[in-house]
């Protein structure tokens, strides 16, 4: 065994513990202590931080660490100075340093104590800083997250891009390690051509987890109901929720904590004192749950999250990769779920539109490789591999199977004759266009770029229009994971065939094509998640007939109007939540205690006797409870009612538009709520009018405004009508 082995085998041991090195990391620390440039890319979870932090003990000198996050240097730092007597071992060196500090820092890289210095890019761009460093023996320097040098990363720091020069200006030959954990080959050369390493060693370990299994869902209007189901049915394990905005992340973080999931919130917008207890509540295992922006997980080391949720869908796919590579860094199970809907791709690009035409570009082309991500039908683990350049087997590949894809595969169908069509009209128009105007070519759907090229005027144009630009899409996706197409990064997505395509035009073969998934907007409000919901996906229709004429039996009984007693959405929402006790109804859409103590028992008798006989499967955690964040207002608009206070004072009391407070009121009555409103229905009706109105109502078979509107064929105002039947209701019903 050669010496440099047997003493980083003794220095990984002393320092930290470990026997055997993982992966490329002897390799890796061997050539940085040779004072060979290194490049490693090494996915999240892989020991990156290990392969300059061991050579930095080892090696003579000072290593600088350039990192883009104050949090993982502090984090690091604490972890260094942990294993070591010495507390001067690791220093950041930051604006938020005071003098006296400073003055510390620079005391014990004199002295040869400090052995790694974790700087911003911008605390090097300072001359005092450059002039101390120069004058001091520096072993190497580490750029870490050097994903944020390329403008075609998803973390693009303009700051990176100047490291070059500071290095030079810090010494000649000062050894380069440049580390990432996500780079697309473009972004790769990107790095090794900006920080001048053309001479690097390169070091790649592979992108597959295949501990982890990935999956993508529909989102729809009652996403926090699915989620809450998922981390029911993964009671006591550890997980993240992404959000991308802080908003979202606070409201569901309290949807959780009152549906009894232990949860915190954590973003940029909380305070500093906040976000490390938070932190540290998960890490401790406190909460099981951290509902977060992705300001949350950088350098965050806990082996055992087990899924990673993405309520939206990230950027790119990078950040997808690194934001699910934070579950079962142990090795064992992770599950990323996501959840997708096309109308969050469109908030996406309506945020880019202010930003400058390039950036523009990239941004669209990095969440287009999302958007397929998200629509696919083949293995996604594959789909992931190509995007990072890795070749990956779908059938005895490590991991194949665990993907929603692969373990429900969609029917395949022979495309052999739809891929020479599509090689062909990207040949025909000189490989010149970008996915879009390909699809729109075949499609024979004319636009702006298609005209100048005259490529409208060609017989081609709308060879295919018998399918939709959706079956082309996926086709040209899959076509491109095959490597018969190439996407030209540097022409921002421009398609050109590749020496496989070119033969295959030539003498083509069978091309099995899988379609892709469809994620139109569903309607399903079958579960309710805050106090405004309304009905629609039913679970059983058989119960949902069997409501109705209950209803209706005891709308003869009580000699009420069938609406009065409950609502449609309420009867949709028992159909496909089985209430079987008093409670359980209250949680039912629209129906409040008092409604469920009051008409609630025969319903409840029948579903229960429904369940038994037909052996139901009951889903409790469908049930969930909304945060309640309107009661104050409720309780507001009870209390001023009571007191005979004016509508339209209680509506500008509380910033609220008419439309608005009636709706407010709508729902306290429809729940079961007495609310005596006689005060100012009186005001605005005479007795006669009421007469009518109550006479309408209880013979109505269904309370909805438009039809009294057109029964009355504009004798009443809309409000007048709502007003009518917020007292009906209220006197009838409660």
């Amino acid at each position: 065994m050669k010496k440099a082995e047997i003493d980083l085998h003794s220095a990984l041991k002393k320092y930290f513990g470990f026997d055997e090195f993982k992966g490329l990391q002897e390799d890796v620390i061997d050539s940085i202590t040779k004072n060979i440039n290194t490049f490693v890319i090494m996915p999240t979870g892989g020991g990156k931080s290990l392969c300059y932090q061991l050579p930095a003990l080892v090696k003579d000198g000072t290593a600088i660490v350039v990192s883009p996050l104050i949090a993982l240097m502090k984090n690091q730092v604490d972890v260094l100075r942990g294993i070591s007597s010495e507390s001067g071992i690791a220093h950041v060196l930051n604006s938020s340093l005071t003098k006296t500090e400073i003055k510390q820092v620079m005391s014990d890289i004199e002295s040869g104590i400090t052995k790694l210095l974790y700087v911003a890019p911008e605390s090097l761009n300072k001359d005092e800083y450059v002039d101390f460093l120069k004058s001091n023996r520096i072993s190497f320097v580490a750029i870490d997250e050097a994903h944020c040098i390329s403008e075609w990363g998803h973390d693009f720091r303009p700051e990176y891009r100047n490291l070059r020069t500071i290095i030079n200006r810090l010494g000649e030959d000062i050894p380069i390690i440049a580390l990432t954990a996500t780079a697309t080959p473009k972004v790769q050369e990107d790095i090794i051509k900006n920080l001048g390493m053309g001479d690097a060693r390169i070091f790649k370990a592979s992108f597959n987890r295949p501990n982890l299994f990935y999956e993508v869902r529909p989102k729809t209007k009652n996403v926090d109901a699915d989620i809450i189901r998922f981390i029911k049915q993964n009671a006591g394990k550890s997980g993240i929720i992404y959000c991308l905005s802080r908003k979202k992340v606070e409201e569901l973080a309290q949807v959780l904590q009152v549906n009894g999931i232990s949860s915190v919130p954590y973003h940029a917008g909380l305070d500093a004192k906040t976000r490390s207890k938070h932190q540290d509540m998960f890490l401790m295992e406190d909460v099981d749950v951290v509902v977060a922006t992705i300001a949350f997980g950088m350098g965050i080391d806990k082996p055992d999250v087990r899924y990673v949720i993405h309520h939206d869908i990230p950027k790119s796919i990078e950040s997808y990769y690194q934001e699910t590579g934070r579950a079962g860094r142990d090795g064992g199970e992770g599950h990323c779920l996501a959840f997708y809907s096309y109308k969050d791709i469109e908030k996406l690009e309506k945020f880019m539109s202010g930003k400058p035409v390039a950036e523009q570009e990239i941004g669209h082309a990095l969440l287009q490789d999302m958007v397929a991500y998200a629509e696919t039908s083949m293995s996604r683990r594959k789909y992931i591999l190509h995007y990072f350049g890795e070749e990956f087997d779908e059938v005895n590949g490590e991991g194949a199977d665990m993907d929603d894809n692969v373990r429900n595969p969609k029917k395949k169908h022979e495309a052999k004759s739809d891929v020479i069509k599509l090689l062909s009209v990207i040949r025909e128009t000189k490989e010149k266009y970008k996915s879009k105007e390909i699809v729109n070519t075949l499609t024979g759907k004319e636009n702006a770029l298609i005209v100048s090229y005259k490529t409208n005027e060609r017989p081609f144009f709308g060879i295919g229009k018998e399918k939709e630009a959706a079956y082309w899409m996926a086709l040209l996706r899959q076509v491109m994971v095959e490597k018969l197409l190439k996407k030209e990064i540097e022409q921002y997505g421009v398609l050109h065939l590749t020496e496989t395509g070119r033969k295959f035009l030539e003498k083509p073969v069978s091309f099995m094509m899988t379609e892709d998934h469809s994620y139109e907007e569903t309607e399903d409000d079958s579960i309710i998640t805050n106090s405004k919901g309304g009905g629609g996906g039913v679970a059983d229709e058989a119960l949902l007939k069997m409501l109705k004429s209950l209803r209706k039996e005891q709308s003869k009984k009580l000699g009420l109007p069938p609406t009065v007693i409950f609502q449609e959405p309420s009867l949709e929402d028992m159909a496909l939540k089985y209430p079987v006790t008093l409670e359980e109804m209250v949680n039912i859409h629209g129906v409040g205690e008092g409604k469920a103590k009051k008409y609630g028992k025969p319903f409840i008798e029948i579903i229960s006797k429904y369940v038994k006989e037909n052996d139901i499967t009951r889903p409790d955690d469908f049930v969930v409870k909304s945060t309640g964040s309107n009661s104050a207002l409720k309780l507001y608009v009870i209390q001023s009612v009571d007191r005979k206070i004016p509508l339209d004072d209680i509506a500008s009391a509380k910033g609220l538009s008419m439309d608005d407070l009636l709706k407010e009121m709508e729902q306290i009555v429809y729940m079961g709520t007495k609310l005596n409103i006689n005060y100012w229905v009186d005001e605005i009706l005479d007795e006669d009018q009421q007469e009518e109105l109550h006479e309408y109502f209880m013979e109505a078979e269904d309370d909805k405004i438009s039809l009294a509107m057109e029964e009355f064929d504009g004798d009443y105002e809309d409000d007048e009508l709502r007003l009518y039947r917020i007292k009906f209701i209220s006197d009838v019903a409660n």
